[in-house]
């Protein structure tokens, strides 16, 4: 690969008063379907020819041996990679505050928090720093981001793009997708990357791609709102906005019509039971014994347990080290069997969810409904961003808060739908799709815009 490279940590210039790239570089592309557009990489996707930090003090200076998936595809069709965008350390937040290089600013507005974890991927977007962006969502990161920076945020079905160079937060539920200002943009960047990849055992296999349904016709589709979506703390502003919109597809010919699935009032619980569980056994690797943050003064061989404990207290932030410690109680012996629950759970959900649709999940049987939607639609967020004050206050007096933000998006995640958060002047309206009806969720995204 041609390519140029400078290391910038916090690279906040004239190019990007926004803080959204820790370190910019530039990959100079192939001729291809995706030339002339740049994009930004979410820093916990790995890169060859420069560091990959994950915004984490622990992995300050790790340099990967080879690029991710998405990465060579991207280069190979013609985008143009312009840096590292910032993010939530290690993906857990939903503010991007807790990076190790400092906050992000969010470009539509400046007082607000830019959501997480993706924030510095939506800020460089709605910033007009690049064309599109890479992120990952886990419950939300890319959609609530979206939402906050006012650009669509896509999460494609998990399984779809390949997770190969990730580093992960929660394997069971990360999931690359795209954040931009255009939503063909998004379609053409998801069929570049929409591709198997035999190196990610989580890729769907050609032969399930495939014998995949979609939805081809556009005309008198079904919207479903979650009678269980309805919160008495949606703010006015969404919900009027929620409304506008579900107007407009009626006087478009098509039908709303309230679904049930009631075990989207778990979701949360279920989500940060399975979430830390995952990442306290995906973040035991970062020790500071082979790569990474380390501290000098102790000699490994002497006192190995000693450095690992310095190591981690001194290179992890405070939300990472609080979903370890919650992650490994929950799956120590004392608290095994919540784990089991939520994962129990986890399939009752992903079963009702699939159930409301018209069209089958190509995974489950008997996983559809004649009477169903064709989509559901929901808001991305309960309420605008918050102002950084705010968030700030709130979550220092309860961390629940920061954790509600991902109530319309967890329940998605959890199930592993494809779901786009469609911007309407700093609300997003959330459309969500049966699993694998990728093409109707963006094409459905184009309708409402």
């Amino acid at each position: 690969m041609a390519r140029q490279l400078t290391q910038l940590r916090c690279y906040s210039t004239r190019g990007d008063i926004f803080n959204s790239i820790i370190t910019k570089c530039t990959i100079a592309a192939h001729n291809g379907p995706l030339l002339n557009t740049t994009y930004a990489l979410k820093d916990n996707i790995v890169t060859q020819d420069f560091l990959t930090t994950a915004a984490s003090h622990a992995l300050y200076n790790y340099q990967s041996p080879f690029d991710a998936t998405v990465v060579k595809l991207l280069f190979e069709n013609g985008a143009t990679c312009i840096g590292k965008a910032n993010l939530d350390e290690f993906g857990m937040g939903s503010s991007n505050l807790n990076s190790y290089y400092g906050a992000v600013i969010n470009p539509f507005n400046e007082q607000a928090v830019p959501g997480g974890s993706s924030g510095g991927s939506a800020a460089a977007v709605s910033g007009k720093i690049a064309s599109f962006s890479i992120g990952t969502d886990t419950g939300g990161s890319i959609r609530l981001p979206a939402s906050y920076c006012n650009v669509f945020g896509f999460k494609p079905t998990y399984g779809r793009i390949s997770r190969w160079g990730v580093i992960p937060y929660a394997q069971t539920l990360d999931t690359v997708g795209i954040i931009s200002d255009n939503v063909d943009l998004v379609e053409r960047v998801y069929d570049v990357l929409n591709v198997e990849d035999q190196k990610d055992p989580t890729s769907l296999p050609q032969s399930v791609r495939d014998s995949m349904n979609t939805t081809d016709q556009l005309s008198q589709l079904t919207f479903g709102i979650p009678s269980h979506f309805l919160f008495d703390e949606v703010s006015d502003q969404v919900r009027s906005t929620w409304i506008e919109v579900m107007e407009h597809l009626i006087d478009l010919g098509h039908k709303i019509k309230f679904i049930s699935a009631k075990a989207i009032r778990k979701a949360l619980p279920v989500y940060y039971t399975i979430a830390t569980s995952e990442a306290a056994s995906n973040l035991a690797r970062y020790d500071g014994t082979r790569y990474g943050y380390t501290s000098n003064p102790v000699n490994v061989n002497d006192h190995p347990m000693e450095l690992i404990f310095k190591n981690r207290t001194e290179s992890l932030g405070p939300e990472v080290r609080r979903r370890i410690l919650l992650g490994n109680y929950t799956l120590s012996s004392e608290s095994g069997d919540h784990y089991a629950k939520a994962t129990e759970l986890r399939e009752k959900l992903t079963r009702e969810l699939s159930s409301v649709f018209k069209m089958e999940h190509p995974l489950l049987q008997d996983s559809y409904n004649e009477q169903g939607c064709d989509l559901i639609i929901s808001p991305t967020a309960m309420d605008v961003a918050p102002t950084v004050q705010e968030s700030t206050t709130k979550n220092a007096e309860n961390l629940i808060n920061e954790y509600i933000n991902d109530i319309f998006t967890v329940p998605v995640s959890l199930a592993g739908l494809p779901a786009i958060s469609v911007p309407f002047n700093g609300i997003g309206i959330q459309l969500v799709g049966q699993y694998g009806d990728d093409k109707l969720v963006l094409h459905a995204a184009k309708l409402i815009k």
